[in-house]
């Protein structure tokens, strides 16, 4: 795992808007979803990029298994 910690005010920079980086954490990890066509512009289906979405993934079709093939960035501390 990256030693990058982020705060939610850290983590909102990272928004996938404007030609930013779009960030997402999932239980206190850090995944970078900049290069997945789903997050194109910051949003994955109403869900946004640089904020916790551990809730919005729990209840996804597809779940935690498609964390294995995003790269982690950092830990998330809120």
């Amino acid at each position: 795992m990256a030693d990058k910690t982020f705060t939610a005010a850290e983590l909102a920079q990272f928004n996938g808007v404007d030609g930013a980086p779009a960030y997402v954490a999932i239980e206190g990890t850090v995944y970078d979803v900049t290069a997945i066509p789903q997050w194109a512009a910051g949003k994955h289906h109403g869900n946004l990029a640089g904020l916790d979405q551990t809730e919005a993934i729990k209840q996804s079709p597809h779940g935690q298994s498609v964390l294995s093939m995003l790269p982690v960035v950092g830990k998330y501390v809120g």
